[in-house]
């Protein structure tokens, strides 16, 4: 077993170049600083007290540094999967902590079983199985929904904790209760965290809010003014216990884990492929779905919750400048010492203070110029932008992403239904042919169609392709000879074989002479093991397009010669003076 291949986190800390251990440690307090107040602020989305959060940092960070492959990328709580967990879990709760906690515990392990059996078939490919403007309407939807349900610590009323719809119907029901004195801290906690980065980028702003707003709260009492402090955080690290379930909760929770599991994972690897890029190496799929999976069993067993890649501790890890898997070594220890020796303080926290910093993160999730950039581009790929973000805010957070996903199939098999497809000629000063629906005054030879199918035909568009076909060929009527460009045609399965054939013998019935060329991968295959057109060689199938014009030509050519030949001949005989009796 190679361990550079298994355990490439380990193989690297084993081979450590000490020269990067000032860097590392510095990036690991950064990640630290900005970790804390973000893990604690995104358990109060599931409803958890704030030492779950920290829970869910420590043991997931240590096990990635060991197996992951990511030397940039920091795993811990996201806000997105938080409140994913939250609508999987919170229902079957009915309200009781000890069993939303074992819940949440049970989904983390579920989480971190698929994505192991992922990794091990290999199917790491799913990280581009959600299209990107699926990806940011769901993050979208989630920002909004995170927005709107974290107003009520800003303003000081109870609300829901998750939800789009309930956060609104709340504000609008309590707005005329507005704790003032709660809203003024909270809004200056915003404050400060959206200014202070601004002229001082290096410094965290959320620990330094959280911290600002702790002091304040500390030094005047705030508590005694009606203001909501975090509470009593318990002193020591997680226990460790595997989630007691049972195969009827495992099945009903099996539709949400999945969904997690896939958005969790293509969140993280958006994050770890973007960094890898920027420093010059490559990430394996299979490998981090695998890395992922066990840092979530790491968080269930260690009384947390799912995780994921986390953009914002990653980009502060290389902003730093972090040069190895230590990052996280050293982020998860100074969790573990605060646990153990500053739990105390941590009860100070103010909970308006928690709802700027899961505020500023929502408004972190909403990506406003890729919709700029959708729009621009694509008004289907913007409409399904939308639509995914609405569906979020309106059925829940996997309803939503589970309609994206099944609008962006449609789509494609749309595109596969109705594919492009052209009529192909020549333009003089450009090179290889061009569409003729583009360049109307391109010329054509006389007599052969060139038409190009830009999709395999399969049972569901064979119809469709012969019906362009034949369409084509009706434009035509001069036609003698129609060669199918086939590069686009990469597969063809049965009922395109057989409508294949159907369009030959129509065609040959209207004296058309039908050719193929470039023919490859498996519709190449078929055509071999079926026999059903003909030999697949010369004049049926032609390695390129300039060698069946050439060949048309030469045919055209013979017949032209041949034509002239019968014109000259009954000429000939008129000719020929009367012979007497």
């Amino acid at each position: 077993m190679s361990l550079a291949r298994w355990l490439p986190g380990l193989d690297s800390l084993l081979h450590y170049r000490f020269d990067w251990l000032p860097r590392d440690v510095q990036a690991g307090l950064s990640v630290a600083a900005v970790q804390i107040p973000t893990a604690i602020a995104y358990s109060q989305i599931i409803g958890f007290p704030p030492q779950v959060g920290l829970y869910a940092c420590i043991l997931p960070m240590l096990i990635y540094a060991i197996v992951g492959s990511s030397r940039q990328l920091m795993v811990g709580p996201d806000a997105a999967t938080a409140a994913m967990v939250a609508a999987a879990i919170t229902p079957l709760a009915a309200g009781n902590p000890e069993r939303l906690l074992q819940l949440s515990m049970i989904v983390a392990v579920l989480v971190g079983a698929m994505s192991i059996a992922a990794g091990f078939a290999r199917a790491g490919f799913v990280a581009s199985f959600l299209s990107r403007p699926t990806l940011v309407g769901y993050l979208n939807g989630i920002g909004l929904s995170l927005i709107a349900g974290q107003l009520g610590k800003i303003l000081g009323y109870h609300s829901e904790t998750s939800g789009f719809v309930r956060g609104l119907i709340a504000l609008v029901r309590n707005l005329a209760d507005t704790h003032f004195p709660t809203l003024a801290l909270g809004v200056g906690t915003l404050a400060l965290m959206i200014l202070l980065p601004r002229r001082y980028p290096k410094i965290p702003g959320a620990l330094v809010g959280v911290l600002f707003a702790s002091v304040i709260a500390a030094v005047f009492g705030l508590d005694q003014y009606g203001i909501k402090l975090l509470g009593e955080v318990p002193q020591g690290l997680p226990q460790l216990s595997w989630p007691k379930t049972s195969y009827e909760e495992l099945g009903s929770l099996f539709r949400d884990a999945m969904g997690i599991t896939i958005v969790s994972f293509c969140s993280a690897m958006l994050t770890a492929r973007s960094f890898a890029a920027r420093h010059g190496y490559a990430i394996d799929a299979n490998h981090e779905f695998m890395a992922l999976g066990m840092a979530n069993i790491g968080a269930g067993i260690s009384q947390g919750f799912v995780i994921s890649g986390a953009d914002s501790r990653t980009a502060v890890n290389d902003m730093v400048g972090g040069k190895s898997q230590l990052v996280g070594v050293v982020a998860a220890l100074v969790i573990g010492l605060v646990l153990l020796l500053f739990s105390k303080p941590l009860g100070w926290v103010p909970m308006p203070a928690l709802g700027a910093v899961l505020l500023m993160a929502g408004w972190g999730l909403i990506d406003f110029r890729a919709l700029r950039g959708f729009w621009a581009l694509s008004r289907f790929e913007f409409g399904l932008c939308v639509l995914t973000t609405a569906g979020v805010l309106s059925v829940g957070v996997l309803p939503g992403i589970f309609v994206a996903i099944m609008l962006a199939l449609l789509r494609l098999l749309y595109l596969t239904y109705r594919p492009h497809d052209a009529v192909m000629g020549w333009v003089h000063g450009i090179d290889g042919q061009v569409e003729l629906e583009q360049y109307p005054n391109a010329h054509t030879l006389p007599g052969l169609v060139i038409y190009r199918f830009d999709a395999p035909i399969l049972f569901f568009n064979a119809d469709y392709f012969k019906q362009r076909l034949l369409e084509v060929v009706a434009e035509a009527p001069s036609a003698r000879a129609v060669l199918l460009n086939a590069e686009g045609i990469l597969n063809l399965d049965i009922s395109g074989l057989t409508t294949l054939r159907e369009v030959q013998q129509t065609l040959d019935a209207q004296g058309v002479h039908l050719s193929l060329a470039r023919v490859t991968g498996e519709a190449l295959a078929m055509l071999k093991r079926s026999g059903a057109l003909g030999e697949v060689k010369p004049p049926l199938v032609f390695s390129s397009v300039r060698a069946g014009v050439n060949a048309y030509r030469r045919v055209h050519q013979q017949h032209k010669r041949e034509q002239a030949a019968e014109r000259a001949a009954p000429a000939s005989e008129t000719e020929l003076p009367d012979q007497p009796l």
